[in-house]
């Protein structure tokens, strides 16, 4: 079966030192199309400097700007602990994307990772790369990832903010669904906590998150943490609606004897039929 499709192109903007974080946003991009791309209307297009054939003649940057950011609807920028390396006209490649993505009205969506910088870390790099985060700070709204699954999320919820700023795809009135379509994504966030002393320490929150995309209340609702036998989800036994189009979290700690969750089952009431569905997570 065939169907037609507007695209959405995302350029990925990041220095060298966050290959976990695109494969975060790839797989985002992928779980999107796969879920949405056939009731939406819409195909997501990551644009990376991977997928720039090579050529000579001018400065990389300049080549990669032409062939991605020209074309790019918006811009998703990642950092670690880099900022990246020079160019003629900026002080790295990402922060040159960057910044002509914001002149050229692109939509544009920037994390930098909270997780633990690396022993060998570069320090010039990693202060540039703060100087640049003091920057934005006075001209742009950031956000912050704690890990791979962090991002996944962020990526996500990016995605439907620019389908919808761009009016994109099929309008939501006409769009053609049957029953409940439920999608699961795990996230964390840091939370930061005083101690017994009043010192201010960081913790991870972890939490799997439910979205309801389909145009049926999920009634009845529970959520288990489908490979383990404990119920790590904070209050996920208590049935509730997950209505039509909404999204609610389910908080969890993690358990030295059960682990880190792969999957969530999830068992609901769609009507008068009782459904059930393991998840990957």
């Amino acid at each position: 079966m065939t169907s037609s499709a507007t695209v959405l192109y995302i350029m990925l903007a990041s220095p060298g030192d966050v290959g976990d974080g695109r494969e975060a946003v790839l797989r985002a991009i992928t779980g999107w199309n796969e879920a949405h791309t056939r009731t939406r209307g819409v195909v997501v297009v990551p644009l990376r400097w991977e997928s720039v054939a090579p050529q000579a003649g001018d400065h990389p940057q300049t080549i990669i700007n032409a062939a991605l950011l020209d074309n790019a609807d918006a811009l998703i920028g990642i950092f670690g602990s880099r900022v990246g390396t020079a160019t003629p006209t900026a002080i790295s490649g990402t922060v040159e994307e960057v910044d002509r993505a914001i002149v050229d009205g692109k939509r544009v969506h920037l994390w930098f990772s909270t997780a633990p910088h690396p022993n060998e870390v570069d320090l010039e790099q990693l202060a540039a790369l703060r100087s640049f985060q003091e920057d934005l700070r006075q001209r742009s709204l950031y956000g912050t990832y704690a890990n791979a699954e962090d991002l996944v999320v962020h990526v996500w919820r990016a995605i439907e903010s620019d389908i919808d700023a761009l009016g994109l795809g099929v309008p939501e009135t006409t769009v053609q669904r049957s029953g409940a379509q439920l999608v699961v994504q795990a996230g964390s966030e840091n939370v930061a906590e005083q101690d017994s002393r009043g010192r201010l320490k960081n913790r991870v929150r972890r939490f799997i998150e439910l979205t309801n995309a389909g145009d049926v209340d999920a009634v009845d609702l529970t959520v288990r943490a489908g490979d383990r036998e404990a119920n790590l989800l904070y209050d996920g036994d208590r049935p509730r609606t997950l209505h039509a189009g909404q999204t609610q979290r389910f908080r969890y700690d993690l358990s030295i004897a059960d682990g880190i969750p792969t999957s969530a089952m999830v068992r609901w009431v769609e009507g008068s039929q009782e459904r059930e569905r393991a998840f990957d997570i």
